[in-house]
């Protein structure tokens, strides 16, 4: 039965990776992309170049590097068109349990010892958790319960370099690439994602993006609805408010002022506040205490006082609020409904966990623009395809490599490993 299943999906690879050969141009890049793509699924502790080599070509490595190098480092293939063929075939399987839900807008960043891998600088990286040398990169995911996919990603280049002509130069970026915020990439991702006419979703942010208004009035310009994490200094005003200020400014009078969405919170009575449990985690739901309330934001980006949901989450033993969204979500919208549309965003942060450990989305060990998202755009591949193929692996079977038998290695093989990145 066992060897059924690895022969039914190591079938379903070949026309899978077929679906993406019809793309990528000339016919000699087909063997590369199919052994890239195993190289990707195939257990081992690096996904850079060299010991993927080993594993797919054993007998031959030092062609193989070459090959798949050249492949991944040089090769004047669209990402764009690779990533659009991904999603043809992989959402309608995440669509089977169940509709798009969410536009997740996300970042993530790659650790980095060097100073010339491009847009490596001094930032803030989430795997380490603070300001750190390290790459970044912005995406945005169409997501459900099930699984999430990523249908644009771009690396963010950094002020400094993008106005730094020898550097961009030495590491191909596109001539053309001016210097945007990762509000602004998300943007023009979103709007690039509604153009292609995909499922849609609620936009889905945390406070980075959720916090700027220029983004959160674009998306309702789109006519798409967001949950979008914000800071605790945000202001807004109660819905009440907002009209009782109207009332006064016509009469000349005062009014109520906008307020810190933290101290709106802290003024509500403990009634106010609910448990509410979202989904079930591993062990047990999960809950926490919320209270939402209808208010009014200022936003100048986006004219008229918008009114939208605050939620706010407020943890037992905590001595204050710790999240806040805002949410143009329906006004009948159920509170658990709210929330756990909300805490949605959990889909991405564990999809983002199994790309970097299952197809090594961070192991790129070359410095060039278009080998960064060359790379990036094979795994999404290959973890598309796993995602596809999730309904057919038992529950105590592996994820990954059950598909492929695991290849022998040469003798005396040892790799150099991320000491090499740069």
């Amino acid at each position: 039965m066992a060897l059924r299943h690895r022969d039914d999906s190591e079938s379903r690879f070949s026309a899978y990776v077929d679906g993406l050969t019809s793309v990528i141009g000339h016919a000699d890049r087909a063997g590369p992309l199919h052994d890239y793509c195993v190289g990707l699924m195939l257990p081992g502790e690096r996904k850079s170049v060299e010991p993927m080599a080993a594993r797919t070509a054993p007998a031959r490595t030092s062609s193989q590097h070459q090959k798949l190098l050249h492949f991944v480092g040089v090769g004047a293939w669209s990402d764009e068109k690779v990533l659009a063929k991904v999603r043809e075939m992989v959402l309608p399987a995440i669509e089977r349990h169940g509709p798009i839900e969410a536009w997740i807008i996300d970042d993530t960043g790659f650790p980095k010892k060097g100073t010339h891998s491009v847009g490596v600088a001094r930032q803030y990286c989430g795997q380490v958790g603070k300001q750190d040398n390290c790459q970044v990169a912005v995406s945005l995911s169409l997501a459900n319960r099930h699984a999430s996919l990523p249908v644009a990603y771009q690396l963010y280049l950094p002020q400094e370099w993008a106005e730094d002509a020898v550097r961009r130069r030495k590491a191909g970026v596109p001539e053309d690439l001016a210097f945007k915020t990762k509000p602004e990439m998300a943007l023009d991702q979103i709007r690039q994602t509604c153009a292609a006419g995909l499922p849609r979703g609620v936009v889905l942010m945390d406070p980075a993006y959720g916090s700027d208004g220029r983004l959160r009035a674009g998306v309702t310009a789109l006519g798409l609805l967001y949950a979008a994490g914000v800071k605790s200094h945000t202001l807004a005003m109660p819905a009440a408010a907002g009209r009782k200020r109207g009332r006064i400014a016509k009469q000349g009078g005062g009014g109520a002022e906008p307020r810190s969405i933290k101290d709106i919170a802290l003024a509500l009575p403990k009634k106010a506040w609910r448990t509410i449990r979202w989904r079930e985690g591993s062990a047990d739901w999960l809950s926490s205490r919320f209270t939402r309330l209808r208010v009014r934001v200022d936003n100048r980006h986006a004219g008229e006082p918008s009114r939208e949901w605050l939620l706010v989450e407020w943890p037992k033993g905590e001595e204050a609020p710790t999240k806040y969204w805002l949410a143009t979500l329906p006004p009948t919208i159920s509170f658990r409904r709210l929330v756990d549309m909300a805490k949605l965003r959990w889909r991405i942060e564990r999809d983002y966990q199994e790309l970097k450990q299952e197809v090594g989305l961070g192991h790129y060990e070359g410095r060039g623009w278009r080998g960064f998202h060359h790379h990036a755009t094979l795994c999404i591949a290959a973890y598309g395809f796993l995602v596809s193929e999730r309904e057919t692996i038992p529950p105590s079977g592996p994820r990954r490599a059950a598909l492929f038998p695991q290849a022998a290695l040469p003798d005396g093989y040892r790799p150099r490993g991320a000491a090499a990145a740069a």
